[in-house]
């Protein structure tokens, strides 16, 4: 199978659910025109995936992978005694499950924590197109280590900042990663979690949760009300979690 690669002008009016993913990529790399083509030909149209959903099951055998087109997906471990633990965040323009390209599995389960939309895309698809593409297939294998990276930032939270940095981190994070797709600037974004989300993110009960959003408002830092986190002093917020983007790797630099 060749990809047919369309001539002229861009093809986002046809695809829209492609545009965050470019955006991502685009913050790091070039992406030509017709890697922009070979990937818009690849992505299917976009599902519709209610709030609570596992949309992906542990173990379940995967011959595609997930585009996060609107919404948030959550990288869950569901325990025996029923807790919850997630172990990343998903943000549009996202691979969710980019991984089981590899692995045709997931070790963990993707679940939508919101209502979201999905375009997926067959493994054989980008077999063909990175084959056609060396470069397309260096910039996907580029995401799956930016998630790895991100879980090594969330496993320093867990295992060595206080709860309130911890939530910070959290927030700073989902700032700069949502900024990069047009979601967010430095007042704010949009965050359609409930305390409890956050904390099976932070590995935090949801009351303490609740005190440390209440902290960081008295503090002045942030607030987090109706869906939707309001950053009132961007230095401080940082300066409190320690945070640096640079584990995000927003310089451009050929891949």
């Amino acid at each position: 199978m060749v990809i047919a690669i369309a001539d002229g002008p861009s093809q986002t009016g046809a695809t829209p659910w492609v545009d965050k993913l470019l955006m991502k990529l685009r913050q790091r790399d070039d992406v030509s025109a017709a890697e922009e083509a070979a990937l818009r030909s690849i992505v299917e149209p976009p599902q519709v995936y209610p709030a609570r959903r596992m949309v992906i099951e542990e173990n379940e055998p995967l011959d595609r992978s997930g585009l996060l087109v609107d919404g948030l997906l959550g990288r869950v471990k569901n325990m025996r005694d029923g807790q919850q633990h997630i172990s990343e965040l998903h943000v549009p323009g996202d691979f969710a499950d980019l991984h089981s390209f590899t692995l045709k599995r997931l070790d963990h389960g993707i679940l939508a924590l919101t209502d979201c939309r999905i375009a997926w895309t067959k493994h054989s698809a980008i077999v063909t197109a990175i084959e056609q593409f060396p470069h397309l297939g260096r910039l996907l294998w580029f995401s799956t280590n930016l998630d790895a990276a991100i879980h090594r930032a969330w496993t320093v939270s867990l295992g060595r900042r206080d709860a309130a940095a911890r939530l910070a981190h959290l927030l700073c994070e989902l700032q700069v990663r949502l900024e990069v797709v047009g979601l967010a600037d430095a007042t704010g974004y949009p965050l359609a979690l409930t305390q409890n989300d956050l904390a099976n993110c932070l590995g935090l009960t949801s009351v303490h949760v609740n005190r440390v959003l209440r902290e960081l408002r008295e503090r002045r830092l942030v607030t987090f009300r109706g869906g939707h986190v309001t950053i009132a002093d961007p230095a401080g917020l940082n300066a409190l979690a320690d945070f640096s983007p640079d584990y995000l790797f927003l310089e451009k630099r050929p891949r």
